[in-house]
């Protein structure tokens, strides 16, 4: 399934995406939290911020919530989403920019001093995931920061049983219904979670510093990379 289609799944959920977002992720605080500590770490002033499948602009939201200078350009391949996001956005930062397409196009603009993302590239091939993680190398300024607050795969079939399991439970207590669940399914057929371990030697590879996991609670993890 092309990465649009995915996007067009979330835009179904209309003004419910938030809410729904907020229960199936039992540990958005800490999640979302961390991922923007980390892109607004040792960043200069009025910088220029990229949100790879954006959606409604929950994580850019919280990342302004720390540096209100900053101009954010966000992009997502469901538009119904992005002008969510505008909404959200307006008046919390300099400016806002936002642009429909997938991710496998070209990325817009650059250089950005920080680039970020929130549980969408895990719906990529290895390969596009990959791809795509060599062109945020390159469109970020020197000393620039990609974060990435991601679903992902367990190391082991248990661990990843393990993950799921225990991610129901935290979901059903956080007040998922089961039609919220049984949706949830539906849309994670479409996953293509990669391991932790894996993604960070790529990024190592690709040329990325300092490239660690920051956060992980079950399959939720924030890792991130500096280029030199």
């Amino acid at each position: 399934m092309k990465n649009l289609e995915i996007s067009a799944l979330f835009a179904a959920l209309g003004d419910t995406y938030d809410e729904v977002r907020h229960r199936m992720v039992p540990c958005f605080d800490d999640f979302y939290g961390m991922a923007a500590e980390l892109a607004a770490l040792r960043l200069g002033p009025a910088p220029r911020i990229l949100d790879l499948g954006a959606g409604t602009g929950m994580l850019s939201a919280v990342v302004a919530g720390l540096r209100s200078d900053a101009h954010f350009v966000l992009v997502d391949g469901a538009s119904e989403l992005l002008a969510q996001a505008e909404r959200r956005l307006d008046g919390r930062c300099a400016s806002c920019t936002t642009i429909t397409q997938d991710m496998r196009e070209p990325i817009p603009g650059g250089p950005y001093d920080a680039v970020v993302s929130a549980l969408a590239i895990h719906h990529l091939e290895d390969s596009d995931k990959h791809d795509l993680f060599k062109r945020v190398h390159h469109v970020l300024k020197p000393g620039g920061v990609f974060v990435n607050a991601e679903q992902v795969a367990g190391t082991t079939e248990r661990v990843q049983k393990l993950d799921h399991s225990l991610w129901l439970e935290r979901a059903r207590a956080a007040g998922a219904t089961e039609a919220d669940l049984e949706a949830a399914h539906r849309r994670m057929e479409h996953d293509r979670p990669t391991t932790v371990g894996t993604q960070l030697e790529w990024l190592s590879e690709i040329g990325f510093q300092d490239a660690d996991c920051f956060y992980k609670n079950y399959f939720f993890a924030v890792f991130a990379g500096w280029r030199s």
